[in-house]
């Protein structure tokens, strides 16, 4: 049910968007969906395997991932009104997004129908994934954004390939595809925060080169 949500998720957007039938009430309306399904949904999921062995902690830190869930949706909504969006903002999030976040948050419970559920159903183990996860979300911990990646057609083709061999291991093998696809995107995110860094450092670079031209021009005008 999580992954086909997030299937919905990526494509509710866009067809609002090609019927012209965008909205701010959608927009609410949207963040409360994913808030129950990707705040509420994996918590009470990985209560109900684990966690209620931990009593009220374990508890406690399902309520805190579904809050800090809410949060970061609040502050996307709050983004989404800014009237200078952050230049890199089409390229990256800040910090985890709701839908990647409840996959990393069942990780452990997804790769319990691979490996075996032994150690993977520790309650500690469970535990510091959902807390750690929470964090990453409200976090200012850049990731990889593809909500507005345009691809030239060569490219649209190779994703079409790979979102068909995708779909395909996701029916054939559903619980390995899911596993490695939330171990390659934890992986992915140190490597989003280099690249951020470095555009970011080439961003400001240019934008200095920029200023001193101006502020060259402005001297030839005022030579006093």
């Amino acid at each position: 049910a999580v992954v086909v949500a997030m299937l919905l998720d990526g494509l509710d957007g866009r067809i609002a968007r090609l019927m012209g039938a965008t909205s701010e009430f959608g927009a609410q309306l949207d963040s409360l969906s994913d808030v129950i399904a990707f705040g509420v949904t994996p918590a009470v999921m990985i209560y109900l395997w684990t966690l209620s062995d931990a009593g009220g902690l374990g508890w406690a830190i399902c309520l805190v991932f579904a809050a800090c869930c809410a949060l970061r949706l609040a502050r996307f909504n709050a983004a989404l009104g800014e009237d200078s969006p952050q230049p890199l903002a089409a390229r990256f999030f800040v910090g985890v997004p709701a839908p990647a976040a409840a996959g990393l948050a069942l990780l452990p419970l997804t790769m319990s129908f691979v490996f075996g559920d032994s150690i993977l159903r520790s309650d500690l183990l469970n535990l510091l994934t959902l807390l750690g996860v929470a964090i990453l979300m409200v976090s200012q911990v850049p990731t990889f954004s593809a909500k507005r990646l345009k691809l030239r057609p060569p490219q649209r083709r190779i994703a079409m390939v790979g979102l068909v061999l995708f779909a395909a291991f996701l029916i054939s093998e559903p619980w390995i595809t899911v596993t490695l696809a939330g171990l390659l995107y934890l992986a992915s995110i140190p490597v989003a925060a280099v690249q951020y860094r470095k555009e970011a450092s080439a961003l400001a670079l240019d934008q200095d080169e920029g200023k001193k031209p101006a502020a060259a021009a402005d001297d030839e005008e005022d030579p006093d």
